[in-house]
């Protein structure tokens, strides 16, 4: 079966998550992805939770969730010889991934207008905390400060201007910058394969932050108005709030008022609502959310969450169970859209990881193999790009490879 991206080859030079994940999207779209390691590896690996599972503490799933379907190469950057070897890959390749600061690109003869030289339909792409122009081009970052913090987004997200800054789980930032990354990456390679003419491309965890909150942007960019952080009980519909159920899990509503407020009335069993004066209109609901929060939750107390859900949907309510990580783990529409396949390893077995957020008709596009040990297609690799036996012995006896 045909895949999105079959025959491209991706050489790629990063660490951690966000620039690693979109390599691994690509790779479960089917492109042959070169992982190039220090010869101590990507130092991402063996830093993520072990799986509280009897035989499974020892493998690496969290690496393994951004790098699987790689080949992975140990090279020392550092050693001049070494470049010459990412330029001989880099000339047969149609991509070059990394997230090397300006500096390290041009000391290692990484940057654009070097590998262009050697392959002028390359396509060269770069991630960045706050991008490569302006007072902090270059400035490095991770998806808390750059993509959480600088982008306003935890600031928006606190309830009330002196509540605590929330914290992120971990590399939700960097998945969201992989994605636009990739997003970047397909279009300038779909111009590159038009013109014959490579392409320089980029993004940031800074401005992806920004594009997830446009909604909020398209009118503060204008009046430069601080948002207002809302609590519950002053959020401006009580059609569009999180309430607590009786076993303690939550529910969240987001219905327009209009449609929203009668269903919601009388799926809680509180048809007086529709004629207490006090409740009369959307505004007066609004000016009153401090009283009607407390009484939807007395209410909402009565019952669970899984109890008071078959109710909403009987009543056509749009809302939504706020379910725990361990519950999507096991969620039923989770499991219908196929989002944690199935992986083997010879040594661990079947295991599930995280699908990507797409899927094709036609296509098997997902994560194949599972995540390359360090340094565990060094020697097939440089085999296929033309480097012989007595080469490969030489660059392993001078350390220059692993």
């Amino acid at each position: 079966m045909a895949l999105p991206l079959d025959n491209i080859t991706i050489i790629e030079i990063d660490n951690w998550m966000a620039a690693p994940s979109a390599a691994a999207i690509l790779a479960d779209m089917g492109a042959r992805v070169i992982k190039v390691e220090p010869l101590t590896g990507d130092p991402m690996r063996n830093n993520g939770r072990p799986p509280k599972v009897d035989g499974l503490a020892s493998y690496d799933f969290q690496f393994d969730v951004d790098n699987r379907g790689k080949h992975s190469i140990c090279v020392d950057l550092a050693n001049p010889a070494a470049i010459d070897i990412i330029h001989k890959l880099c000339g047969q390749a149609q991509i070059f991934l990394c997230n090397l600061l300006a500096q390290r690109q041009e000391k290692f003869r990484l940057d654009p207008k070097t590998l262009l030289a050697i392959n002028p339909s390359l396509v060269h792409a770069t991630l960045t905390g706050y991008g490569t122009t302006g007072p902090d081009a270059w400035r490095p970052g991770y998806d808390v400060t750059a993509f959480f913090g600088r982008s306003g987004l935890y600031d928006a997200m606190r309830e009330g201007p002196h509540g605590i800054v929330p914290m992120a789980r971990p590399a939700q930032g960097d998945h969201t910058t992989g994605l636009a990354l990739v997003g970047a990456i397909l279009g300038a390679l779909r111009l590159a394969e038009r013109t014959g003419t490579g392409q320089v491309v980029e993004t940031s965890l800074y401005e992806t932050a920004v594009w997830t909150q446009a909604s909020d942007f398209a009118t503060t960019a204008i009046d430069q108005a601080p948002v207002r952080q809302r609590s519950r009980e002053n959020m401006l519909l009580p059609t569009a709030n999180r309430y607590p159920c009786g076993d303690d899990r939550w529910i969240v509503f987001n219905m327009p008022e209009a449609s929203g407020w009668a269903k919601l009335c009388k799926a809680l069993g509180k048809e007086e609502w529709l004629k207490d004066e006090r409740f009369a209109d959307a505004r007066s609901r609004y000016q009153m959310m401090p009283v009607l929060v407390p009484e939807i939750d007395r209410v909402l107390a009565e019952k669970s969450r899984d109890e008071w859900g078959a109710i909403f949907d009987a009543a056509g309510l749009i809302w939504g169970p706020v379910l725990g990580l361990h519950e999507v783990a096991q969620d039923k529409q989770a499991e219908a859209i196929n989002m944690f396949p199935k992986l083997n390893d010879e040594e661990i077995g079947d295991y599930r990881t995280v699908g990507i957020p797409m899927r094709f008709k036609t296509a098997n596009v997902g994560p194949k193999t599972r995540a390359p040990k360090i340094g565990e297609h060094t020697l097939s690799v440089l085999a296929e790009f033309g480097f012989d036996e007595a080469a490969i012995s030489q660059l392993l006896a001078a350390e220059i490879i692993r």
